[in-house]
Formats: C-alpha cells, sequence, structure tokens
C-alpha cells in the first residue's frame, strides 16, 4: 500500500507516554489472534524502528512484559496500562504502533488484515509482516 509518507503522534489514556511515527497515511494494519493481542484487541501497523520516536519523557512511564520466546517486548504505561506500542516478534528490528493510539486526522485509511499468532511460524511465512519493518 503507497500513500505520502508523514508524521503522526499518540500516546496513551493517561499522556505519560508520547511518541512520534513516521509512517504512511494509508497503512496496512494487523489483527493477531495471538494470547496476548486476543485479549487486548490490538490491532498495529508496523514500521522501521527508525521511524519512531519517543517523547520527552516518556520512557519513565514505559514498563515490558515478555513470555514464551521473549522477542516480542510488551510495552505498556506503569499509570494507565494502555499499550501504545511495543517491538513484535514478527518484526523485532521495528516498532507495532496500536492504530486506536495515533492522534486523529493523520491516517486516511487502514486496512486490516489477519495474522494467526497461534500458528505463528506459518503465518510469519505466509504473509510476509517481516518486510513491514524495513526501510
Amino acid at each position: 500500500m503507497e500513500s505520502e509518507l508523514r508524521l503522526h503522534e499518540g500516546g496513551c489514556h493517561c499522556g505519560k507516554i508520547k511518541w512520534r511515527v513516521k509512517a504512511a497515511t494509508s497503512v496496512v494494519a494487523w489483527r493477531c489472534n495471538c494470547s496476548d493481542c486476543s485479549m487486548r484487541g490490538n490491532v498495529h501497523f508496523i514500521v522501521p524502528s527508525s521511524n519512531f520516536e519517543l517523547l520527552d519523557d516518556s520512557k519513565d512511564f514505559i514498563t515490558t512484559y515478555t513470555f514464551g520466546t521473549h522477542t516480542a517486548k510488551h510495552t505498556f504505561c506503569k499509570v494507565c496500562g494502555i499499550t501504545s506500542f511495543y517491538i513484535p516478534r514478527s518484526n523485532p528490528d521495528g516498532v507495532a504502533v496500536t492504530v486506536k493510539c495515533v492522534k486523529s486526522g493523520t491516517l486516511d485509511h487502514v486496512e486490516v488484515k489477519s495474522y494467526d499468532g497461534q500458528n505463528w511460524e506459518v503465518s510469519h511465512k505466509k504473509t510476509g509482516i517481516a518486510s513491514f519493518s524495513k526501510e
């Protein structure tokens, strides 16, 4: 999905975590059914880590949860508990940005695709998701 790149801003519910991300105005987002994403109802798009910037003192309010392979770094706000971004197992060189945590008005279109996190290895090969964190 090709579209103009722009800066999007977002963060958590309480505002302690703020970030800026350079991404297209039209993005492909992923709805995953792994044990973590399905409980949270997370839908996210993936960008190269170089396109993501934490602002101000946001890092002071982040805590991280890992499980299984410990490759994914599930970050969330210590104050409000919202996961506005995280490092996904599928793209450890990138950042998964929660669509609903992007301030409104900068994303023109979000195409939501399914990722079968319960059959992770098969889905990783089949979807081509790994390419989304490349420059």
